[in-house]
C-alpha cells in the first residue's frame, strides 16, 4: 500500500507565528473549520485538500486542528518503542458512536416479538460467532471461501487446510471465552487464548501459547511493506503487564468507557505484537472477551470482523494514523466504534427481516400444528434455499441441541412428508420435498 505522508511539524509553526496563531485560533471561520476537520476527523493526507477558511495555509490550519485536539488528551499507559505515550480524546463523533452503542448493545435485544429473541437468539449467536471466526481469520490471510467455511463449522467436518484449521481455532476459542469473563486479565490467559488460536497451525508449533524471542517479527503489506515493527521482545512481559493491569484497574477518578477501553487493549496487543503468529485474533478476542466482562451481552450477536474485512485498508490506516499522527489513538478507536455501530445496524436490519420473514411463515404453517421453533426455522430457510442438504449434525451446531433432539426435529420433518431422506453409509442426508411452498399450502 502507499506509505501515508508525514504531517507537517504543527509545533514548530506555532512556535513561528505564535502572535497569529492565538489571534485567530478562536475567528468564527477557524473554529468552523476545526470542528468539520475533527467530526470527521481527517488525517492530514485528507485535510490538505479541503476548502481552507480565507488567507489561512493548510499547514496553519493542521497546526490548528492538531493544537485542538492535543489540548484535550488522555494520556494512556503505552508507550513507543522510543518512550512516548499514546493518547486520545473523545470529539463528538465518538461519543455520538459511543451513545448508540450504549443504546443498543447492553442488555437483552429490545424487539416488538419476543418471539424471535425466545426461538433464534442461540441460533443467532451460533451464526455470528462463525461469522466472526470466518471473518477475523481471513484477515489474518486464512485462504477459503465464506460458505466453504460455514458448511465445515456447520457440518463439524475437520479442517482439510491451514486455513479451515485457523478458522476452526478461532470458532472454537470464541465459543469457550465467555469462560473467562469472570477472570482477570493476565499474561497466561493471553497465551492460553493464542494457543487455542494457533492451535496445529504454526511453522514451530512450540510456540503456541508462548511469547516471541526473537525480534524478527514484523507487520507486513501484501507487498512486503513494513507497516509496523513491535517492541523489543526483552520488553514483552513488562508491557503486557501493563495492558493487563490496564484491563483490571477501575478508576473512579479516570473513567474510560467500556467500548472505548476495549478498543485500547485491541490496540495495545497489536502494537505489542508479542506473539509470532494470531496477534491480530488474539486482540480481536480481547476486545470481545472484555466488553462480554462489562456485560455488553450484545456482542455475542456481532460479528464485527465481518464489518472490517469489507475494508481491511482502513483497519490498516487506522493503525499506521494513530502511530504516525503523535501517537494519536482516536484514529483507532473512531474506526473500531464505527464496525460497531455497522454490525448492530445488520443486527437491526436482520431482526426486521426475521420478524417479516416469521410473519410469512406463521400463515404458511398454520396448517402443520405441532411444529417447534427449530424446524420452523429449518423450513423457513428451506424455501429460500431449496437445494440445501441437511444432516443431524448441521440442526445440532445450527441450533445448539443435543443429537437425539436434532435427529426427532428432522424424521418427524420427513415423515410430514415436507423432507426426503437419503441415506449415505452411517449419515443421513435431508433435502427438502419438490415445491416446499406448495406442499404447505395443501397441508
Amino acid at each position: 500500500m502507499k506509505w501515508i505522508e508525514t504531517p507537517p511539524n504543527w509545533k514548530d509553526l506555532i512556535k513561528e507565528k505564535s502572535d497569529q496563531f492565538f489571534d485567530s485560533f478562536t475567528l468564527p471561520e477557524v473554529v468552523s473549520f476545526i470542528n468539520y476537520v475533527n467530526d470527521r476527523y481527517l488525517y492530514w493526507d485528507e485535510l490538505k485538500y479541503r476548502p481552507l477558511p480565507d488567507k489561512l495555509s493548510k499547514e496553519m490550519a493542521w497546526a490548528f486542528v492538531k493544537f485542538s485536539r492535543i489540548s484535550q488528551a488522555r494520556m494512556t499507559s503505552i508507550r513507543t518503542t522510543s518512550g512516548s505515550r499514546f493518547w486520545y480524546w473523545l470529539p463528538d463523533v465518538i461519543l455520538r458512536e459511543l451513545h448508540f452503542i450504549d443504546q443498543y448493545a447492553i442488555g437483552q435485544l429490545l424487539i416488538s416479538d419476543s418471539s424471535i429473541q425466545d426461538t433464534t437468539k442461540d441460533k443467532y449467536i451460533i451464526s455470528s460467532l462463525m461469522e466472526e471466526a470466518i471473518a477475523s481469520s481471513i484477515l489474518e490471510g486464512a485462504a477459503t471461501t465464506h460458505k466453504e467455511a460455514k458448511e465445515m463449522l456447520r457440518e463439524g467436518r475437520k479442517p482439510r487446510t491451514r486455513s479451515e484449521m485457523m478458522i476452526q481455532n478461532n470458532y472454537l476459542t470464541m465459543l469457550k471465552i465467555k469462560d473467562h469473563i469472570e477472570e482477570n486479565l493476565s499474561i497466561e490467559l493471553l497465551c492460553e487464548i493464542q494457543k487455542s488460536i494457533t492451535n496445529e497451525t504454526l511453522d514451530d508449533p512450540s510456540m503456541s501459547g508462548r511469547l516471541r524471542k526473537s525480534n524478527d517479527i514484523y507487520v507486513v503489506d501484501y507487498d512486503g511493506t513494513i507497516l509496523h515493527t513491535p517492541p523489543d521482545a526483552k520488553e514483552l512481559k513488562e508491557r503486557l503487564q501493563l495492558l493487563c493491569d490496564f484491563a483490571n484497574s477501575s478508576s473512579e477518578v479516570t473513567f474510560i468507557h467500556p467500548v472505548v477501553k476495549a478498543s485500547i487493549l485491541h490496540f495495545w496487543l497489536g502494537y505489542i505484537h508479542p506473539f509470532v503468529d494470531g496477534n491480530g485474533r488474539t486482540a480481536r478476542a480481547i476486545f470481545y472477551w472484555y466488553l462480554l466482562k462489562n456485560k455488553y451481552w450484545l456482542i455475542e450477536f456481532l460479528p464485527i470482523s465481518r464489518i472490517i474485512l469489507k475494508a481491511p485498508a482502513k483497519y490498516k490506516m487506522a493503525y499506521l494514523y494513530s502511530e504516525k499522527d503523535d501517537n494519536d489513538l482516536t484514529y483507532f478507536i473512531k474506526f473500531h466504534l464505527r464496525a460497531f455501530r455497522l454490525s448492530i445496524e445488520d443486527l437491526k436490519r436482520y431482526i426486521a427481516r426475521k420478524q417479516k420473514e416469521l410473519k410469512q411463515i406463521k400463515i404458511l404453517l398454520r396448517k402443520v400444528q405441532t411444529l417447534n421453533h427449530r424446524q420452523q426455522e429449518l423450513i423457513n430457510h428451506a424455501i429460500h434455499h431449496p437445494t440445501t442438504i441437511y444432516t443431524i449434525y448441521r440442526h445440532m451446531k445450527t441450533h445448539g441441541v443435543v443429537y437425539q433432539t436434532a435427529r426427532n426435529d428432522l424424521f418427524q420433518l420427513k415423515k410430514r412428508g415436507l423432507l426426503t431422506l437419503e441415506k449415505h453409509g452411517r449419515f443421513y442426508n435431508f433435502l427438502p420435498v419438490e415445491d416446499l411452498t406448495r406442499k404447505l399450502k395443501t397441508k
